[in-house]
């Protein structure tokens, strides 16, 4: 037998069948194959902030690129949607994508958007029916799954659970009711405040483990736990390495918040906001570990229990394929965030608050707390909720503590300062002048340093001026007291004391035009109560006693912050309190 000639003829019949299979794959391509007039069209959009430009790009059959060059949605949220929807249609060659959950307006408006500059390159009908198709797939889950640990909540606090769970040897399952994780974390602008920490021993600033202890209580009007509070602050400093050593950019530049005695605030070296770099880190060395599973669009529906032991979970998987399934799991962390966007529900509690904006994401509704109270869960302080006093009116877009932390200063709408802007938040009164509204004031330089402050410039959300005149017309206000004022504060700043108010700190002259300001009024920030905890991050049941495999972090707990939040606090909250759970609950199960 001649095996050469049997080996090429072999060959030869493969050849065929892969040609003939090539074949018929084109044609099936060609036959669902778009057909486009090339080139770049636009359209213009309302999105959730603001109209907005999208460009789409065409070659004859292929989307090739999706742009929004003006966009001024939510960073964190809508910018977030915009790059996930884009990605979705290119990849997919298809509108029939789902929404962002969390974002469904400017969800809409992109794809409206790209729908009209398709039909401005001549797509047929019948073209059009093809990419309106709905694209998605989902994968079936089966009725029970078993894992290790289950956290509830895809944010900072979940995601650093799961990853210190995972670091401790166990396997993880996070579970994200939204379409994309990030939760409040991705909306925090400030810092992560530490003491006694190498980047401020390097800019040789002088501060303590007990000074950031004092400031919390003292903050929280003396209504904290204390062994809540100095778990914080003797676990901060840590907190801050941990995310050192997985990437996070920060440098050796701090921000002092109000109610702080020492700047503490570590955060990005560009200025930008510290929650979308935590989250980034975060979620990309989650993403990189086999031994944990992100599940988006999952909402735990029911914390089950055996024996008076948590055993796991019931779950709601959202999308196409709407299915219920269990997960048996040795322990809960629960990260589930506060109830900052349940309107109903703050109102209940405090109803001077009704009517108020937020600054919480949509999800941000509390079902943690039902969770938490099924399993039979204990629960304090639910009517300390912080409103924040900086925040652009309707938009409900929060203008960073820092922007007062490096030298801006509030004025009413008479012109003139009113209160010690480095005051906590609840001090900022903004509520008690006329109308409500007040006014932040920056400068040119911090615009040019800061990349926080240039993304307020940039969204549109600050009117400005080349001198007094132009800068108090923009405003509405008078330009005779905004000079007297401007004056006051040059002399405060060059004297290092203020006089007027007994800001603690000029550390910024503020005075290089043009200027900006951006009127802000208080709006829902952070809810300080929640579910009962212990340092170790164990949830306290009726009884007193924690409840066996059942841990809380972050916002869903109570406690740590007493009756007001110092900014900066929350991202140190919710890294050591993460920490703490994660292990805690990964060491549970090896009992």
């Amino acid at each position: 037998m001649d095996l050469s000639r049997t080996y090429q003829r072999r060959k030869l019949m493969l050849l065929t069948k892969l040609s003939v299979a090539v074949g018929l794959a084109g044609v099936a391509l060609a036959a669902n194959a778009v057909t486009y007039t090339p080139g770049t069209y636009t359209e213009k959009v309302n999105g959730h902030n603001a109209a907005f430009t999208v460009k789409v790009t065409v070659s004859k059959n292929k989307i090739e690129k999706i742009e929004y060059p003006d966009n001024l949605e939510t960073i964190g949220v809508g910018k977030v949607a915009l790059d996930k929807l884009s990605k979705k249609i290119i990849d997919r060659q298809s509108l029939g994508v789902d929404n962002v959950t969390g974002a469904t307006i400017t969800s809409f408006a992109l794809k409206g958007a790209v729908k009209k500059a398709l039909e401005q390159a001549k797509v047929s009908k019948a073209d059009m029916a093809k990419l309106m198709k709905n694209s998605e797939k989902y994968t079936a889950l089966p009725a029970e799954i078993k894992t290790n640990v289950v956290v509830v909540g895809g944010g900072g606090s979940g995601l650093a659970s799961a990853i210190a769970a995972q670091q401790a040897g166990a396997k993880v399952i996070v579970l994200e009711k939204m379409a994309m994780v990030g939760g409040n974390t991705n909306r925090a602008a400030g810092g992560l405040n530490a003491a006694e920490t190498k980047p401020q021993a390097k800019l040789g600033i002088k501060d303590s483990i007990e000074s950031h202890f004092n400031d919390t209580i003292k903050g929280g009007h003396y209504l904290n736990n204390p062994e809540l509070t100095l778990t914080l602050a003797e676990n901060a400093k840590d907190a801050g390495a941990w995310l050192l050593s997985l990437g996070a950019p920060f440098c050796h530049r701090m921000g002092r918040g109000g109610g702080q005695t020492a700047a503490r605030g570590h955060g990005p070296c560009d200025g930008s906001a510290v929650g979308q770099s935590v989250m980034k880190v975060l979620y990309g060395t989650a993403k990189k570990i086999p031994t944990i599973e992100i599940r988006p669009l999952n909402q735990v529906t029911e914390l089950l229990t055996k024996d008076g032991k948590i055993s796991g979970v019931k779950v709601e998987a959202k999308g196409k394929d709407k299915k219920d399934y269990t997960i048996d799991a040795k322990a809960v962390v629960l990260a589930t965030g506060g109830f900052g966007a349940n309107a109903k529900l703050i109102s209940s509690l405090r109803p001077e608050y009704k009517g108020f904006a937020t600054t919480n994401q949509p999800g941000a509704l509390g079902e943690g707390l039902d969770l938490a109270k099924g399993v039979g869960a204990t629960f304090v302080d639910l009517r300390e909720i912080q409103a924040h006093p900086t925040v652009v009116p309707v938009k409900g877009i929060l203008i960073s503590e820092s922007m007062r932390a490096r030298g801006g200063y509030l004025v009413n709408n008479e012109g003139n300062r009113f209160v010690n802007e480095l005051q906590p938040r609840d001090v900022a009164a903004v509520l008690a002048q006329p109308t409500g509204k007040a006014w932040l004031l920056i400068d040119d330089k911090l615009v040019k340093s800061n990349k926080l402050a240039a993304g307020y410039v940039s969204q549109g959300l600050m009117v400005s001026g080349k001198n007094v005149d132009e800068l108090a017309k923009a405003m509405g206000v008078s330009a005779k007291n905004l000079k007297t004022t401007m004056d006051q504060y040059q002399k405060a700043f060059e004297t290092k004391k203020d006089e007027a108010f007994g800001r603690p700190e000029m550390v910024v002259a503020n005075n290089v035009w043009p200027m900006y300001a951006v009127q802000i009024t208080p709006a829902i920030h952070h809810t300080m109560g929640g579910v009962r905890i212990n340092k170790n991050a164990e949830v306290i049941g009726v009884t007193a006693k924690p409840i066996p495999g059942l841990y809380a972090a972050g916002e869903v707990t109570g406690g740590v912050h007493g009756g007001n939040r110092i900014g900066g606090n929350a991202v140190a909250d919710i890294i050591t309190f993460g920490r703490i759970a994660g292990t805690n609950a990964a060491n549970y199960m090896n009992r």
